[in-house]
């Protein structure tokens, strides 16, 4: 007996088993989510490495294609090595020894240069803790003593959060063990996160080795599952996908680097307190498109104002110059690194930081943007070929004014003011057209005989 997926009791068959299987799915989710998001936290934990050595060779990949377009290959030219095999292999693994060479190299001047220059701020902020509370202490004596009342305010909200604050110290001696968990349980997480780095770090080696391979098994999976108008579309959307993603990472990190750059030129420059430590946290912050400059900002500003408390005149220079340089970031140096990558209006960078930073925190909200701009380009191409289908312009200007649409084109709305004369038009026209429909009908009509008159 053959199996005929064509004959009706297998479909209907068929199509109750996936409604079970669907529901049974469906009920899972609903009342045993934990287990589900248990399981993928222990996926996630075990693909960590592998999500760090895409991740590295995905940033990596541009580098190495860089190295041997423009260093290599000449190099191989001007020694009139003919191409082969052996050739593209010496470069790929020249070309994979640069790239890791330049990457580790980068990773530890960064590093070295935070050691050097933060961990002696960060020693002079506690050598000087005392002299900083009793500089802060004179200050706000003598904002109390020149405002009473504001003064008694404030004293009555330090002595209610001061009796929470001493009923916790009297509590973390009964709690030393949770916290002694928590800390080892951070220390052992950190531990993890730099293992899974090393790992991810080898495993993004072997992926730019192969990166062509790795493609083209790709392109051959996508043409084996879609027709082949499909399997295009898919490809040209990951391309684009590609563009966005590493036109706005890539620039954003130099960005950045030039940013905190600038950004110690200028606090060396009108001597602000603790510049080198001001300028890492506003180049690491302005990864963040649009909150970034203002997530560092702040807390810069208030370390400023704490340390020299009576010159508060320092912190109002560092602000304005911050707000001088976001300018320049904004205006001239962020549009021509990155120009147009992303193809989204100040709102939708907003509404892409807010739902995804809310979502997945720091990691959301930079890679919140490309993401939505990839979802953005995706709906509007989506609506723009339903409008062609349609016969209808795809300028959204062109619908800034539209009233409705008929069979003559676009009418556009009409102002209140307008509405009395375009009834008096509506009427007049309509006359005109009643009148012209009656002498069609009279002309139509066969003309009386005067014999039979």
């Amino acid at each position: 007996m053959k199996f005929k997926l064509n004959n009706r009791y297998v479909r209907w068959g068929l199509t109750a088993f996936l409604v079970i299987a669907a529901s049974i799915i469906f009920y899972y989710l609903m009342f045993h989510s934990s287990n589900i998001v248990a399981g993928l936290s222990a996926l996630t934990d075990v693909l960590m490495p592998i999500v760090f050595g895409f991740a590295m060779a995905y940033l990596l990949a541009p580098v190495l294609n860089y190295i041997e377009k423009k260093w290599l290959e000449p190099l191989c030219g001007k020694l009139k090595l003919q191409p082969s095999k052996r050739r593209r292999s010496i470069n790929r693994g020249l070309g994979i020894f640069l790239t890791t060479f330049l990457f580790v190299a980068g990773a530890w001047l960064l590093i070295y240069m935070m050691i050097s220059q933060l961990v002696p701020s960060i020693q002079n902020i506690i050598r000087n803790f005392n002299y900083y509370t009793n500089n802060f202490m004179k200050w706000t004596d003598k904002m109390l003593a020149d405002y009473p009342e504001e003064g008694e305010y404030i004293l009555q909200i330090i002595d209610r959060y001061s009796e929470q604050l001493d009923d916790f110290i009297q509590e973390v001696p009964a709690n030393l063990s949770v916290w002694l968990r928590t800390v080892t349980n951070t220390a052992t997480n950190i531990l993890g996160v730099l293992w899974d780095f090393i790992i991810g770090f080898i495993i993004s080696i072997y992926l730019l080795a192969s990166k062509e391979k790795f493609a083209a098994q790709a392109k051959k999976i996508t043409y084996a599952l879609f027709e082949q108008n499909t399997a295009n579309i898919v490809i040209r959307n990951f391309r684009f996908t590609h563009q966005t993603f590493i036109g706005f990472l890539g620039g954003k990190i130099i960005d950045s680097i030039l940013i905190g750059l600038l950004c110690f030129i200028g606090t060396t420059l009108i001597q602000t307190p603790y510049a080198a430590l001001v300028s890492v946290i506003v180049g690491l912050t302005n990864v963040i498109p649009f909150f970034g400059p203002y997530l560092g900002a702040i807390p810069s500003a208030i370390l400023i104002l704490v340390v020299d408390i009576t010159h508060p005149m320092n912190c109002v220079y560092f602000l304005i110059f911050i707000l001088i340089l976001q300018q320049f970031d904004g205006n001239f140096l962020g549009p021509k690194i990155l120009g147009n990558s992303t193809g989204l209006t100040s709102f939708w960078v907003i509404f892409a930081i807010t739902f995804f930073g809310g979502f997945f925190g720091i990691i959301g909200m930079i890679v919140g943007v490309p993401i939505f701009a990839v979802i953005y380009a995706a709906v509007k191409s989506v609506v723009n070929s339903l409008l062609q289908k349609k016969n209808m312009p795809t300028d959204t200007n062109q619908y800034e004014k539209l009233d409705y649409v008929d069979a003559d084109g676009f009418h556009e709305s009409i102002p209140k003011s307008m509405e009395s004369r375009q009834i008096h038009l509506f009427e007049k026209k309509e006359k005109k057209d009643k009148k012209d429909t009656d002498t069609n009908q009279n002309e139509k009509s066969p003309k009386a005989d005067p014999q039979k008159k």
